[in-house]
């Protein structure tokens, strides 16, 4: 038998190479004034720009553009929604990496409403019930590593001795279509496609060993997992079938997305948060230097206080998955998986906490801010003593 399920709300999906060519007629089905949203610069130097810029004149749709130069904070979105409140466009698009994309649902969600997105985010200020009206949004992704393009959140940061990283979160904010073109990923650096890539398979590790998780979140994840094993250190060196591994992680991005909204996450995205918010560090580069200490963590706290925890099932079906060989023990299976997630972490260049100014000093606070969301998903409670093993194997 397989156990009941419930799967929330998700964009209609375009995906393939070249999908990106229909996005005139789809920003049409919706009025002709758009608000598009994207990065500070890597987009609109591609030409893909160009081409949608001709287009929207072609039809002679209205538009405004804003630029999210860095992850968006609630200040910058209130800004603006201030300036664009009393224009009445009919659609937001949003094109980019998660921070352009987080941005645009976040603005679309408040253009028609009279509220600062401080009253909704997620454990600050009085929280209060969204109720909408939203306008309608299209997720348009150019890395291959957060999904937000099929996600309710929208998440935002404030940096410094007093800051955060939480969500703006509701099932209206969630793209009315999402159109997932792996020919936008060929302007990615190396970088980028090291820390994104690295999300998207914590994001899928997290989501599949989740205490939500679920058959039909289990068979994306895995399916995820496998493409990311396939394409990530071949894109990231640029060898082999480039359009092949662009599409692969775009695929396990866009399910990473999906299985992270419907079951949660784990130990890596609850300490991102506190860490993206006291840090300069971005999210990609926090799970890519920390989902190998933690998987360790993860494996040996349940095998020491939870010997019969399903997840460490899971974990060994994940180090088949991405180690592509069958192992004799779960010993030797959890050994394989964390030794190949420590050697993607060096091939990858994925820097130490240090390097952003994160010291045993600090560890305290980090750990005392982590348990939000994500952390009550993890597979079993991890003790403050044992988080702080994960953040120093990485200092």
């Amino acid at each position: 038998m397989i156990p009941s399920f419930s799967i929330a709300r998700l964009p209609r999906i375009e995906f393939g190479a070249g999908v990106f060519k229909t996005l005139p007629d789809v920003i049409a089905r919706f009025g002709s004034r758009v608000l598009v949203v994207t990065g500070a610069h890597s987009f609109i130097q591609t030409h893909h720009w160009p081409f949608l810029l001709d287009q929207l004149e072609h039809r002679s749709m209205y538009w405004q553009h804003c630029k999210i130069a860095e992850e968006p904070s609630p200040v910058l979105i209130d800004q603006f929604v201030k300036t664009y409140a009393d224009d009445p466009f009919d659609v937001v698009l949003g094109i980019g990496g998660g921070s352009a994309l987080d941005a645009a649902k976040a603005i679309a969600g408040l253009l028609k409403v009279q509220h600062s997105v401080m009253d909704y985010l997620e454990g600050v200020g009085p929280e209060l019930s969204y109720e909408g009206p939203t306008v309608p949004f299209i997720a348009v992704p150019t890395t291959a590593g957060t999904g937000s393009e099929a996600t309710k959140n929208a998440v935002l940061s404030m940096t410094g001795t007093h800051g955060f990283k939480k969500s703006f979160r509701h099932d209206k904010l969630v793209a009315e279509y999402a159109i997932i073109d792996p020919d936008l990923l060929a302007s990615c650096p190396s970088h980028v496609v090291a820390a994104n890539g690295m999300d998207a398979l914590t994001q899928l590790l997290e989501s599949y060993v989740s205490l939500k998780s679920n058959a039909f979140t289990d068979a994306l994840a895995i399916s995820g997992l496998q493409a990311v094993r396939q394409s990530l250190i071949p894109l990231y060196q640029q060898t082999g079938p480039l359009d092949q591994h662009r599409a692969n992680m775009a695929y396990a991005a866009l399910l990473s997305g999906i299985t992270l909204a419907q079951v949660g996450l784990g130990s890596v995205h609850g300490l991102a948060s506190p860490l993206g918010a006291f840090y300069p560090i971005s999210h990609g580069v926090v799970c890519g230097t920390l989902v190998a200490s933690a998987t360790y963590i993860n494996i040996h706290s349940m095998l020491a206080r939870q010997p019969d925890n399903p997840g460490l099932a899971k974990y060994a079906k994940i180090a088949e998955v991405i180690c592509q060989q069958s192992f004799s023990t779960s010993t030797a299976a959890y050994a394989a998986l964390t030794d190949l997630l420590l050697q993607w972490t060096d091939e990858l260049a994925l820097p130490r906490l240090s390097n952003y100014g994160l010291n045993e000093s600090g560890l305290d606070r980090v750990i005392a801010h982590c348990r939000g969301s994500s952390m009550k998903t993890n597979p079993i409670v991890l003790t403050d003593e044992e988080i702080k093993l994960i953040l120093l194997e990485r200092l």
